[in-house]
This record gives C-alpha cells, sequence and structure tokens, in this order.
C-alpha cells in the first residue's frame, strides 16, 4: 500500500475523520450539548424575562394611565370647585353691593326727606314771619288814620259773635 497514492489520501483522510469523529463523541459532544443546551435554557429564561418585563411595563402603563385618569379627574373637580366658589363670591359681592346700594338709597333718601321737612318748616316759618311783617305794616298803616281805626273796631265788632 503506498501511503502517498492519492487512493490513500482518501484511506487516511477517512481514518483521521473517524478517528476524530470518535475523540469528539467521547470528550467534546456532551460539554458541546451541554454548552448548547444550557445557552438555549439561558436564552428562553431571558426570554420568559423580557416577556414578564413586557408585561409589567404594560402593568405599569395602565397604571399610569389610570393614575393620569384620576388626576385630571381631580383637576376637573377642583376646578370645578374654584368656578363655584368663584361663582358664589362673585353673586356675595353684588348681593352684598347691591344692599349697601339699597341702604344708602334708603339713608340718602331719609336724608331728603328730613331736609325737605325742615326746609319747609323753614319756609313756613319764614312765610309766617313775612305774613305777620305784612300784616303788622298793613294794620299800621290802616291804624294810622284815626277813622280807619274806629271803623275797623267796628267791623271787628260786627263780626265778633257774642254768646
Amino acid at each position: 500500500m503506498n501511503l502517498t497514492a492519492p487512493e490513500s489520501l482518501i484511506f487516511w483522510t477517512t481514518i483521521i475523520f473517524v478517528v476524530f469523529f470518535f475523540l469528539m463523541k467521547k470528550f467534546a459532544w456532551k460539554p458541546i450539548l451541554g454548552a448548547v443546551k444550557s445557552r438555549e435554557e439561558s436564552i428562553n429564561n431571558a426570554l420568559e424575562s423580557a416577556e414578564k418585563a413586557k408585561l409589567e411595563m404594560q402593568n405599569l402603563q395602565a397604571d399610569n394611565e389610570n393614575l393620569l385618569k384620576e388626576a385630571r379627574a381631580e383637576r376637573e373637580a377642583m376646578l370645578k370647585d374654584a368656578r363655584e366658589i368663584k361663582n358664589k363670591m362673585i353673586d356675595d359681592a353684588k348681593e352684598e353691593a347691591q344692599t349697601q346700594a339699597n341702604k344708602m338709597i334708603a339713608q340718602a333718601q331719609a336724608a331728603i326727606e328730613s331736609e325737605k321737612k325742615s326746609a319747609m318748616a323753614e319756609l313756613k316759618s319764614h312765610v309766617a314771619g313775612l305774613s305777620v311783617d305784612i300784616a303788622e305794616k298793613v294794620v299800621r298803616q290802616e291804624l294810622a288814620n284815626k277813622d280807619k281805626q274806629l271803623a275797623l273796631v267796628e267791623s271787628l265788632l260786627g263780626e265778633a259773635k257774642l254768646n
């Protein structure tokens, strides 16, 4: 058998491959399969962890959306309360202003009425004084003449009724 002939090269290559295959099976196949299996398990674990993380993220997003909805609802409620308080304050202020205005109008009317009465009383007093002055002047003028005095006495006596 010629060891350098091409036919023997195929033979030796086959022998080397078979020996290499048996050696690989004996010493390397199990560790390689174990490494592949452990790698497969770690990949599966990583995928499960990723899936769990994804579910947790979805739960967190749902919780965040619920919190946002609650916060928006609370904000709306607070704004509604603030608007109601504002409207109540405005209504109260209007009512108080109206009350104050009515009170001031009543006071002004009372003051006007009082001034009117005072003016009327003063006017009456003044008119009475003027009347007395005029009457006094008329009477003096009338009584300056002796004949007119006697005529006035007689007319007054004529008007007087004796019981």
